[in-house]
């Protein structure tokens, strides 16, 4: 847990303030389910327990959910901060009443339908809405005997055991969604926001509140497969972001463009001007734009490449020549641009389907993190957010090949102190130096190869 913690704290905490919300379960119109709120799933021989000695489930889930010293709680927290020192902050910046408060900030800091916005994001908001509705509910039936994850799943239950699924749930806040309050625009970080950043292995494994153990495979059907959903993430991760550019209402902010699209530290880095002026940014071969010109957020672009040349090589030619050609059309004008962003979200979406059929065996894990490493995908972590989500990858990579008895725990665990180092390297956003960075990710990286 020690790499999770320190992948939290280089996250500036953004996983309390970013809990993923309920999105609508409307069949049609009339057709949402009830919200039935955490006391419905709180009773002692059901999730409500105070230890974990329950079959065929711990049965300690809700007190997992509140946990108050481990990010396993931060999504019953997610209210909560909206009404501590810095959520207050941001309100105040932003000039919100009480009222624009609740319509701003609910979206992902209260679940959607819930009559109680204290308890934040609550089992309904990853689960689905569990009540009956137009579409019945799956509430009453998924304890009963001889029920199954299938059934409860055709009564609205959401699949989280579905990678592409699980990542459209989190997504909606980690990164930003369609939804009320859902959109995470420039002027509130500006107002004091943490960054957004996204990496879905991690963040389930952040909140995990169930073990998957030989009862929790027969159940499910489906043991989680660490890499899989790591690349599945990337790619999902891609699609939103250019479906959220694609919108002309997301994409401007009045004369300005919605500079959340963009990347931080290519504004937000200290300016030398002199007569022997220093330029800090770092040239970067995957974005075809002039000096000049802020470039878009590609931190899961950069992954999801790498991943693709491994699995997938001929999409992965694709879609690197359009990730370039939607760069290059932000010098030209805003139609060319959406084209080119629609263009690559289709290649982005192709190398999901693609990644959901692969079983990411030990060789491929490897060979990923050696592409990652690789000088043609490495002089691409030019800036902070690119090389935070590279050290998020090699560690899911390293803990999935762990999970699946693919590498030895006790091997493992011995690159801990590389592996730190790599994250020390990312820790401070204001201190990133590129170079520095390569040299510790590198280490690692040799480390892990020790192990093929």
């Amino acid at each position: 847990m020690a790499c999770l913690a320190l992948a939290f704290a280089v996250l500036g905490g953004s996983l309390v303030l970013r809990p993923a919300p309920l999105r609508a379960e409307a069949e049609g119109a009339g057709s949402l389910r009830a919200h039935m709120g955490v006391a419905s799933c709180a009773g002692s021989t059901c999730h409500g327990r105070s230890v974990a000695s329950g079959t065929p489930v711990r049965q300690d889930e809700l007190l997992r959910w509140q946990e108050e010293s481990s990010p396993t709680g931060a999504h019953s927290r997610a209210w909560r901060v909206v009404g501590e020192p810095r959520g207050q902050a941001i309100a105040r910046r932003l000039g919100l009443d009480s009222a624009g408060t609740v319509r701003e900030c609910a979206g992902c800091h209260a679940s959607q339908g819930a009559a109680r916005l204290a308890d934040g994001v609550d089992c309904e908001a990853c689960h689905g809405a569990s009540g009956a509705g137009a579409g019945g509910g799956w509430l009453a039936a998924h304890y009963t005997v001889g029920t199954s994850h299938a059934r409860n799943v055709a009564q609205g239950m959401t699949d989280l055991t579905s990678p592409r699924v699980r990542a459209g749930v989190c997504l909606d806040c980690h990164l930003s969604g369609d939804g009320q309050g859902q959109f995470i625009a420039h002027r509130i970080m500006a107002a004091g926001h943490p960054r957004i950043s996204f990496e879905l292995d991690l963040f389930s494994t952040l909140q995990q509140h169930h073990d998957e153990d030989a009862d929790y495979v027969t159940r499910k059907g489906h043991k989680t497969n660490s890499m899989q959903m790591w690349a599945i993430g990337q790619a999902e991760a891609v699609k939103r972001g250019l479906a959220l550019y694609s919108q002309p209402a997301k994409a401007n902010d009045g004369v300005f463009p919605e500079f959340t699209f963009y990347d931080c530290h290519s504004c937000h880095r200290r300016i030398y001007d002199g007569d022997e002026a220093n330029v800090s940014a770092v040239p970067n071969p995957g974005r075809p734009i002039h000096a000049g010109m802020p470039p878009y957020n590609d931190e899961n672009i950069i992954l999801l490449l790498a991943a693709a040349r491994v699995v997938a090589p001929g999409e992965a030619a694709t879609f690197d020549a359009r990730s370039k050609a939607f760069h290059r059309a932000m010098g030209v004008g805003r139609s060319e641009t959406v084209a080119a962003a629609q263009a690559l979200r289709q290649a982005a979406d192709a190398l999901s389907a693609r990644f959901a059929a692969t079983a990411f065996n030990r060789d491929q894990a490897f060979t990923v993190i050696d592409t990652i490493a690789s000088d043609a995908i490495s002089e691409r972590f030019t800036d902070y957010e690119g090389s935070v989500q590279s050290v998020m990858a090699l560690d899911t990579l390293l803990n999935g090949m762990v999970n699946a008895g693919m590498v030895s725990a006790g091997g493992a665990s011995g690159l801990r102190l590389q592996i730190n180092q790599a994250y020390a390297a990312v820790r401070d956003p204001n201190g990133f130096q590129p170079i520095a960075f390569r040299r510790a990710f590198g280490s690692a990286v040799r480390s892990i190869r020790s192990l093929r």
